[in-house]
C-alpha cells in the first residue's frame, strides 16, 4: 500500500533531482567567462575543469559513509546548501589556485548530491512498489536545461551576472527548503534498507568489502559504459557534425541537442514503460536501438537522417542506467548505501574517461572510428546484461 508519506517523499525527490540538474549546468555557462577571466588557454582550461570532476570523483564513495552515519536527508542538505554557496563565487574569482580550489569543492558538492539523490530515490522506489528511476533521472536532465538556459536568459534580460547566479542559488535553497521535510529520515532509510536487503543477510557481512560484489562489479562496469558513451557525445558530437559532416559551427550543436531532449522526454516517460515490460527488453532494447542510432548518424550521407541516429541513440541509452541504479538497490545482503555509491562513482569515472579515450582513438585513428566504438560498446552492455548471472529481478 503506497501511503501518503512515501507519495511526499516521492516529489521531494523528484524536485531534488531538478535541483541537482540545476546547480551542475549553471556552471556550463560560466565556463568562457572564467576562461576569460582568468586568461586560460584551452589546455588550462581543461585541467582547470578536471577539477570539478576529481571533486566529484572523490565524493561519490565517501558519501556512502555519510549516508550511514547522517542518512541521505542530511547529506543531501548540507551538499545543495554548499553547492548554492559556492556558485556565485565561480562568476568572480580570478585567482586561477582559489577557482581551482572551489571548483573542485564545487565537484565535491555536486558528487554528493548525486549518490544521495540516487540513494533517496532507490528507497523510494523499492517502499513505493512502482518504477520510478527514469523518470527522476528525467527530471535531472530537465533540471541541466533550465540550468544552462536559465543563467544565460537572466543576463540576457540584464542582470548583473554575479546577481544571476545568486538568484540561481537562492533558487536551489528555496526548493531545498520547502521539501526537506518530506524527504525520508535517518530510521525511515533504516528500515526501508533492512527491509529490502535482508533477504539474504547470511551474505550481509559488514567485515567483507562489499563494492567487490560480482553484481556490483557487473553494474558498475555496465554503467561505466553508458556513462562513457554519454560524456563522448557532450564533448564530440558537435565536432563531429563540424569535420565529418560539413556542419557550420554555429550549428554543430544541434546533435547533442537533439540527443539531450530526446533522452529527457524517453526518461519522463520511462517509468511507465519499465512497469509494462521487463528491464531486460529496457536494457538490452535499449542498447541496440542506440548502437544502431550509432552507426545511422556515422554513416548516414544526409544530415537530417544524422540528426535521427542522435535521437534514436538518446531514446535508446534513456533508461539503461535508470535500471542498473533501480537493480543496485536491491541486490540481496547489499545495502543500498553500499551499492549505490559503488554504481555511481564507476559510472562517473565512465563520464570522464570518455571524451579523452575517444580523443586518443581518434588521434590514432580517426573520429569515425572512435564513435563506431561506442556503437560497438552499446552491443557490449547487450551482451553482458544477457548473459548475466544470477543478478536481482528489476
Amino acid at each position: 500500500m503506497i501511503t501518503t508519506r512515501i507519495i511526499k517523499a516521492k516529489r521531494a525527490t523528484q524536485l531534488i533531482f531538478l535541483v541537482c540538474g540545476l546547480g551542475i549546468a549553471s556552471w556550463a555557462p560560466m565556463v568562457p567567462l572564467a576562461k576569460d577571466r582568468l586568461g586560460l588557454n584551452e589546455a588550462d582550461l581543461g585541467l582547470l575543469l578536471l577539477l570539478l570532476g576529481g571533486g566529484a570523483l572523490l565524493m561519490m564513495p565517501l558519501s556512502g559513509i555519510l549516508i550511514n552515519k547522517a542518512g541521505t536527508r542530511k547529506v543531501i542538505a548540507g551538499s545543495v546548501v554548499l553547492s548554492a554557496l559556492l556558485l556565485p563565487w565561480l562568476l568572480v574569482i580570478s585567482n586561477i589556485y582559489i577557482m581551482g580550489a572551489f571548483l573542485f569543492a564545487f565537484g565535491c558538492s555536486i558528487g554528493t548530491i548525486d549518490v544521495a539523490m540516487n540513494a533517496h530515490g532507490v528507497q523510494i522506489q523499492n517502499e513505493y512498489g512502482k518504477p520510478i528511476m527514469s523518470s527522476l533521472h528525467g527530471l535531472f536532465s530537465v533540471g541541466g536545461l533550465l540550468g544552462s538556459l536559465g543563467l544565460g536568459f537572466l543576463m540576457k534580460m540584464g542582470l548583473n551576472p554575479i546577481y544571476a547566479a545568486i538568484s540561481i542559488s537562492g533558487l536551489l535553497i528555496f526548493l531545498l527548503v520547502i521539501q526537506f521535510r518530506y524527504l525520508l529520515g535517518y530510521k525511515e532509510e533504516k528500515e526501508i534498507i533492512l527491509k529490502f536487503s535482508h533477504a539474504d543477510s547470511k551474505n550481509n557481512d559488514p567485515k567483507k568489502f562489499q563494492w567487490l560484489n560480482s553484481k556490483i562489479i557487473l553494474l558498475g562496469t555496465m554503467c561505466f559504459i553508458v556513462f562513457l558513451s554519454e560524456g563522448a557525445m557532450l564533448d564530440w558530437s558537435a565536432v563531429f557534425l563540424r569535420d565529418n559532416k560539413g556542419v557550420e559551427p554555429a550549428f554543430s550543436g544541434i546533435g547533442y541537442a537533439a540527443f539531450s531532449v530526446a533522452m529527457a522526454v524517453m526518461r519522463l516517460s520511462g517509468d511507465s514503460l519499465v512497469s509494462k515490460i521487463s528491464s531486460r527488453v529496457v536494457v538490452i532494447g535499449g542498447s541496440l536501438v542506440a548502437s544502431f542510432g550509432m552507426l545511422i548518424l556515422i554513416f548516414s550521407p544526409w544530415i537530417g537522417l544524422s540528426l535521427v541516429g542522435y535521437i534514436l541513440l538518446g531514446l535508446g541509452a534513456a533508461n539503461i542506467v535508470p535500471v542498473f541504479f533501480s537493480e543496485g538497490g536491491r541486490i540481496p545482503g547489499i545495502s543500498s548505501t553500499v551499492a549505490i555509491p559503488a554504481i555511481t562513482t564507476m559510472g562517473y569515472a565512465g563520464q570522464l574517461a570518455g571524451p579523452a579515450l575517444l580523443g586518443f582513438i581518434a588521434h590514432h585513428f580517426s573520429l569515425t572510428v572512435a564513435f563506431e566504438s561506442i556503437a560497438l560498446l552499446f552491443i557490449v552492455v547487450a551482451l553482458l546484461y544477457k548473459f548475466r548471472n544470477n543478478s536481482p529481478v528489476c
